[in-house]
């Protein structure tokens, strides 16, 4: 008995540190491949489009590897260019495309410590579509936690700017990528079913419409003539770079999806909150960067907000589940 609940925390442990190195590595893995330096290349969505077109081969194989192992690999058979995907699955994955193009923008113009706080607002603007597009209410002690967020937010701003280092793009991007985020979190329930309840034939089909969508833009910022003429794509260092942030982005689903599994997804966004919070840590001390103390408050506030939100959900869930079970006895009595 023991031993067996000791395996299921073992496990857990192990699945949530995972998450963590995975998640970190790849903010600092693209904001290297994004960051605007000597060596940079100035093409932020070729880099996007890559890692994209990273995902995409990593899906041929897994789905040619399940025909070929069914009993080990499930990669439901499905088409992003038959009608029924172009129809119901690309609205939401002009969402996906604008959620990874907005965080690479903001991930380019801010650095890694201000990230957390530049895309602190996921939250919020979920709990406003949740009540705008589902109709759900939202309650008292959820408003609360969302006004202590906006006010962690502001005030980072507030200190980013008297630290003479915010930059009003990267802001516009982490919020745009934010609201992405949350419409796509939104609407995909909606869409699941058209890809066989599978997360990762969405993924699939999300990353080939990604590839289409994203090549217009690199054409419009001129980017092709950028790369030819850049001598760091005829180095391997750069490819490697390249191949291990797709690597690590395609990852991201698979560890976000197993966390989820293992815990549930109250935890898993307890779990990415601490991690950013860890993320904002490791960033000030790698890039030697010295924050005020107003600063730092900043990030405590969002993280407390954060907290105090994941846990008003957690009871107002508890309370639903009570209800069904006085509910469910009432009618078997």
């Amino acid at each position: 008995m023991h031993d067996s609940l000791l395996k299921k925390y073992l496990h857990i442990t192990t699945v949530v540190a995972i998450y963590w190195i995975v998640s970190i590595s790849t903010v600092f893995v693209n904001k290297t491949l994004l960051s605007n330096n000597d060596k940079d290349l100035e093409a932020p969505f070729f880099v996007l489009w890559y890692q994209c077109f990273t995902s995409v081969i990593i899906c041929l194989i897994l789905k040619k590897l399940s025909k070929w192992h069914p009993e080990k690999l499930n990669f439901p058979d499905g088409s992003p260019f038959s009608r029924e995907g172009i129809f119901n699955v690309l609205p939401i994955s002009l969402m996906f495309t604008c959620m990874i193009i907005f965080n690479g923008l903001c991930l380019k113009y801010v650095g890694v410590s201000f990230y957390y706080i530049g895309r602190s607002l996921t939250t919020v603007f979920n709990v406003l579509l949740t009540y705008v597009v589902l109709k759900t209410k939202v309650s008292g002690s959820t408003s609360v936690c969302c006004g202590i967020i906006i006010a962690g937010f502001f005030l980072g701003i507030d200190q980013e700017n008297m630290l003479g280092t915010f930059s009003l793009g990267g802001t516009l991007s982490g919020l745009l990528a934010s609201f992405s985020l949350a419409l796509y979190s939104v609407y995909t329930k909606r869409v699941l079913p058209y890809v066989k309840n599978s997360i990762w034939m969405l993924s699939y089909y999300n990353n080939v419409y990604s590839c289409i969508l994203i090549i217009p833009l690199m054409f419009g910022a001129g980017e092709f003539s950028k790369i030819l003429s850049h001598p760091s794509i005829y180095t391997s260092q750069f490819w490697i770079l390249m191949t291990v942030g797709g690597l690590c982005g395609f990852s991201m689903g698979y560890v976000t999806s197993l966390q989820i599994k293992v815990t549930s997804p109250l935890t898993h966004n307890i779990s990415g909150t601490a991690k950013a919070c860890v993320q904002t840590i490791i960033a000030t001390v790698w890039y030697v960067e010295k924050k005020t103390v107003l600063w730092w408050v900043s990030n405590f506030v969002i993280l407390f907000g954060s907290f105090a939100y994941a846990r008003v959900k957690q009871l107002e869930m508890q309370e639903k589940m009570s209800i069904l079970t006085e509910i469910r006895k009432v009618e078997s009595t």
